[in-house]
């Protein structure tokens, strides 16, 4: 009997557990096993019947997925097993049975297990991709425990696009339920794009979920962090990158049209992006103005010197020189009428 009792607690001790070792207590396997018979040698062992547990039970992947129930519903897969098993361990208490009748008993048991456990429901409370959500996800026999949802703490990365001068609002909010003692911490890596924890620094801490930039400059752009704390637990690190997009200058993109058209060969005009064919007329009319603009003041100043030579020609005559010096002006020779 010590050997029984000894054989029933190695499987709770044992390093790989199973759903027969979470849900059948260790007496109800000593019952079950005490008249096992290896029919080869018609020798009764404990040890031989446990191994054949072992095989059935615990390295049976199908009986283990099974076990993968939703939370809360432990208790019910206690009772899918022990259904099974207590009927076994009591036809077979202080009896002599063959092996081959227990592993057709046992194996039996297995696949009804497989087969009641697989139709209760399954994990559908962790939500994706990431975070630590406390739930009971799902039931694992390997440990049994309830697993949380494995997910990694930090979230892809959310590409943010805005003109400088605009505001942008950044929300650290997650698809799932956060504890009331929350804290929100603020990071920047600025100028580049990262998710690497020792390129950020501290921007600011709070209940404040929100970060808020009123008018956005280039100095803006980086990637911001924004982790989540419940006490010293960290729940969920989101990213935020953010790209800058400069004003173009004023004035500039008119100018840069013209000179784009001064470049272009006589009788071409600058298609516009999208419309091949359409020609900028704005550019062209302004194009047109400073070249009318050009050629009046260049007529204007024409007129003003030939007038001037006219008048000075005029004096000449009226009032001659006393100075032959004088005769030269403007680098002609003077002569009189």
């Amino acid at each position: 009997m010590a050997v029984l009792w000894l054989a029933s607690v190695s499987l709770l001790i044992c390093p790989s557990l199973s759903c027969y070792v979470c849900f059948i207590k260790p007496q109800v396997s000593g019952r079950l096993c005490t008249g096992f018979i290896v029919e080869e040698t018609y020798v009764n062992s404990v040890d031989e019947c446990f191994r054949m547990l072992e095989r059935i039970f615990d390295t049976n992947e199908a009986v283990m997925e099974a076990g993968r129930a939703a939370g809360g519903l432990e208790g019910k897969l206690k009772e899918i097993l022990e259904a099974e098993i207590l009927p076994i361990a009591r036809d077979f208490q202080a009896k002599r049975i063959m092996d081959s009748m227990y592993e057709s008993r046992l194996q039996k048991a297995a696949d009804n297990f497989i087969a009641a456990a697989s139709k209760l429901p399954r994990d559908t409370q962790c939500i994706p991709p990431c975070g630590f959500q406390n739930i009971d996800a799902a039931y694992n026999c390997e440990t049994c425990q309830y697993d949380s949802c494995l997910f990694p703490l930090d979230c892809p990365v959310e590409e943010i696009e805005v003109m400088e001068g605009r505001g942008i609002e950044m929300r650290c909010d997650v698809p799932f339920d956060l504890p009331n003692d929350i804290e929100a911490v603020w990071r920047i890596a600025e100028q580049f794009k990262t998710q690497e924890t020792e390129h950020f620094k501290e921007v600011t801490a709070g209940p404040d979920r929100v970060y808020f930039i009123s008018s956005t400059s280039t100095q803006h752009t980086g990637t911001y962090q924004c982790e989540i704390f419940s006490g010293i637990r960290s729940i969920v690190r989101l990213y935020f990158y953010v790209t800058v997009t400069p004003q173009p200058v004023e004035g500039h993109t008119a100018l840069q049209g013209i000179f784009d058209l001064s470049l272009l060969p006589r009788g071409q005009l600058l298609t516009a992006p999208g419309a091949a064919g359409a020609a900028p007329h704005f550019f062209l009319h302004l194009l047109l103005f400073l070249l009318t603009t050009c050629l009046a003041s260049s007529l204007l100043l024409l007129f003003v010197s030939l007038g001037f030579l006219y008048w000075l020609s005029v004096s000449e005559v009226d009032h001659p020189v006393a100075d032959s010096d004088e005769e030269d002006y403007f680098g002609v020779s003077m002569l009189a009428i």
